[in-house]
């Protein structure tokens, strides 16, 4: 497979997380939209340390896929706080911190 296959695949895959972040109104769908676009970043990362022949990019991979994970734990506890407070994950009535 060539780069340009692997760099269409993350785009879109990119395209598609930014499409749901941006149309769903619901909090969990919103976080697998960013998921999306963070495995789109792991895909590019990928492809070119495959094509460069160099390690560093494999491992940078491995960060931001720990760092994801902990990014889905913190995202999906605040979700999980916010519904037990209010009873809905629809972004548009999450109005918590307005004052």
């Amino acid at each position: 497979m060539s780069l340009t296959a692997y760099l269409t695949l993350a785009a879109l895959v990119f395209a598609i997380g930014l499409f749901g972040v941006l149309t769903r109104r619901n909090a969990i769908g919103i976080l697998l939209g960013i998921e999306l676009m963070f495995n789109a970043v792991n895909i590019n990362l990928v492809a070119f340390a495959r094509f460069h022949g160099d390690l560093l990019g494999l491992v940078f991979t491995l960060f931001t896929i720990a760092i994801t994970v902990a990014e889905v734990a913190v995202g999906l506890a605040i979700v999980i706080v916010i519904f037990r407070v209010r009873r809905t994950v629809e972004a548009d009535r999450l109005d918590l911190l307005r004052g």
